[in-house]
């Protein structure tokens, strides 16, 4: 097996994300491999009574920028490390978006965190990282944050 030279760690900037990125970066650091930080988005549409959807333009310039700008300071702190990295802002569904950057960019792994949700929460809320898992046509390492009463 050949080890990993090119990364992807999709983030919501979540908790488990940023203990997923943590943990890949210490991985691309060992393997001398870079970094390609996605974060995917989805433009909430609004529907009123008469079936016409309703977007307001400072809400989507709102999610866009801010999801930016994480994306930015997420690069400062792995570049301060030391580790080739770059960011991709993306609109769509993450479950196809992950697939299709990892193609795009050849990435060798995948990375991703977990909530680890069990039962109707699952159920209701499904599982990116789960799907992606499934279906992903590159290696997925999904790593679960630990939990700090059980530590």
């Amino acid at each position: 097996m050949i080890p990993p030279k090119n990364i992807l760690v999709p983030t919501d900037f979540s908790p488990n994300a940023t203990h997923a990125l943590e943990y890949a970066l210490d991985l691309a650091k060992k393997l001398e491999a870079k970094v390609t930080v996605l974060h995917v988005y989805e433009i909430p549409v609004l529907g009123v009574p008469d079936g016409t959807l309703v977007l307001a333009a400072n809400i989507a310039e709102q999610i866009v920028l801010g999801a930016d700008q994480a994306l930015v300071d997420l690069a400062a702190k792995c570049k301060a490390r030391g580790i080739e990295v770059s960011t991709r802002l993306e609109n769509g569904d993450a479950r196809d978006s992950v697939e299709a950057v990892a193609r795009e960019i050849d990435a060798d792994l995948v990375v991703m965190g977990t909530h680890g949700r069990r039962g109707v929460s699952r159920l209701l809320m499904g599982s990116v990282a789960e799907a992606v898992l499934r279906t992903s046509t590159r290696p997925v390492l999904i790593v679960r944050t630990p939990d700090p009463a059980k530590a």
